[in-house]
């Protein structure tokens, strides 16, 4: 059996995978969100373990795991996550600061101001902004007593939480590659932390974990940390990559999409560093022994979310599924188009004063129109990241690989792969992220091989795309006017 650790942002799942691929047990559950400050977002780092340890154990108890059965672990989690603890004994120095955290973004601004943006997007393939590491570590070393002097000394240490996690399992300080790509920390092309960049953030070396690749025996767990299982954490990939992994994107040219509440396209840009491209992002996918594949992201803010706020501030559905029917009901959407920027635009527009906008409307409009609208708006964000993505030179995307919440609908994946061009898949696994991690924890203790992970049995359906040339083209001109119209609409 494989147990895949999955620690999210709002709880940890842990799922247990025979080596077929067959899920045989599970557990979940959540822990508290902490908001000190607006803006501001936190996590009790000792909770955070509590947690995973005791679902972990639920998990292995619900596949009727015994001792000497487990063969090994997989880690998957939030990503950019920012956690500081006491490497002698275990105790947190400090709440964790969360992927979502914007105190830093005055100080973001401030080294963009100073010219550091492009330097730093050579290097790290990222862009300057709070969601990224080394803000938060920066912010931590500067604002708690005595922690910048500890961290020179070695008696504090920083990690994101793959590295926690293994440090609780372990009692080793490492991290992999993935997750050390999205730090702000590290040179992508070396694979190593960059000096000028440590400088630059005033972060000791010696205060970061060892950074490993996303497979092999990268650490051993103790017995008394893992109800009595003493085995191999051979897997750990950030949650979006484990999820690229997990739907079997090995090759240049296969790509994924989560949707969620927002939505993450990742694209496998094969094993030289790309360039990110105007409104993208460039990442390790992962590392397997000295080779790394590289990854294009895009992240769109809101997809899910304008479904959520259909049903939650306009009534116009009871529940999220009620979209599908609605959109099937008409022939055609009629003209009208819903930009859904209701917190900016992300990738690849990058424009936070663009707001939410609704164009088109006639009297005989109805709720119809704005539910399709809002379904043909997540094709359409996914069709401008992709789109951005083949402007770069990478690979053109030969198929979509779709999972999340609003995978399951099928009126949407059908349109996503029309306004495409291409197939667009499900998973026979929507547990993509977890089985993603799982797999490398097979393949990284020689238990699978990668052709092995790609032909276990993937499919649940298949999204030809049937819309002709002419009708694509006139849909995607009337999303590119109503996207300039919400354009730069607020104003600080």
């Amino acid at each position: 059996m494989l147990l895949a650790i999955d620690q999210g942002t709002t709880g940890t799942s842990c799922l247990v995978f025979d080596l077929e691929g067959e899920l045989v047990g599970r557990a979940y559950r959540e822990f508290e969100q902490h908001f000190p400050r607006p803006g501001w977002v936190e996590h009790d780092a000792a909770e955070i373990w509590e947690v995973t340890h005791a679902v972990a154990g639920e998990a292995l108890d619900d596949a009727g795991a015994e001792p000497g059965e487990l063969e090994a672990v997989g880690i998957t989690n939030q990503r950019e996550t920012v956690v500081c603890w006491d490497p002698q004994t275990g105790e947190p120095l400090h709440r964790a600061l969360v992927w979502q955290d914007r105190r830093t973004a005055a100080r973001c601004q401030e080294l963009k101001d100073a010219g550091h943006e492009d330097s730093i997007r050579a290097k790290t393939g990222l862009v300057l902004d709070p969601y990224f590491s080394a803000t938060k570590v920066e912010w931590l070393l500067r604002n708690v007593d005595g922690l910048a002097e500890r961290a020179r000394d070695g008696r504090a240490v920083f990690g994101t939480v793959d590295s926690w996690v293994i440090f609780n399992l372990c009692g080793e300080h490492v991290t992999d590659a993935t997750n050390a790509s999205r730090t702000l920390l590290l040179d992508i092309e070396s694979g190593e932390w960059d000096a000028e960049l440590l400088d630059l953030f005033g972060v000791p070396e010696r205060s970061l974990p060892r950074v490993v690749p996303s497979c092999g025996e990268l650490a051993r767990t103790r017995a008394d940390a893992l109800h009595g299982h003493e085995v191999p954490v051979a897997g750990v990939a950030g949650d979006q990559q484990a999820a690229l992994f997990g739907q079997r994107c090995f090759e240049p040219g296969l790509g994924k999409n989560t949707y969620g509440t927002g939505s993450f396209v990742l694209l496998n840009a094969g094993t030289g560093k790309p360039e990110p491209g105007e409104g993208l992002l460039a990442t390790v996918g992962w590392q397997i022994g000295r080779s790394t594949t590289y990854a294009l992201e895009a992240a769109i803010f809101v997809t899910g979310a304008a479904v959520q706020w259909l049903r939650d501030q306009l009534g116009v559905i009871e529940v999220a599924s009620d979209t599908e029917a609605l959109a099937e009901s008409l022939e055609s959407n009629d003209g009208v188009y819903f930009v859904p920027a209701l917190t900016g635009l992300g990738s690849p527009h990058w424009d936070p004063y663009a707001r939410g906008t609704i164009v088109g409307l006639t009297r005989g409009s109805s709720k119809a129109h704005l539910a399709r609208a809002t379904l043909e708006a997540m094709a359409y964000q996914t069709v401008d990241a992709v789109r951005a993505m083949e402007r770069t030179g990478s690979e053109p995307l030969q198929e979509l690989r779709a999972d999340g919440g609003a995978s399951v609908n099928r009126w949407l994946m059908q349109f996503q792969a029309d306004v495409l061009g291409v197939p667009v898949v499900t998973p026979a696994v929507p547990e993509t992220t977890s089985f993603g991690a799982a797999m490398l924890a097979g393949v990284g203790a020689s238990l699978l091989t990668l052709d092995g992970v790609a032909g276990m049995v993937s499919e649940q359906a298949r999204f030809e795309p049937r819309m002709g040339e002419d009708e694509r083209a006139t849909l995607l001109e009337g999303w590119g006017r109503a996207l300039e119209r919400s354009r730069g609409w607020a104003f600080e």
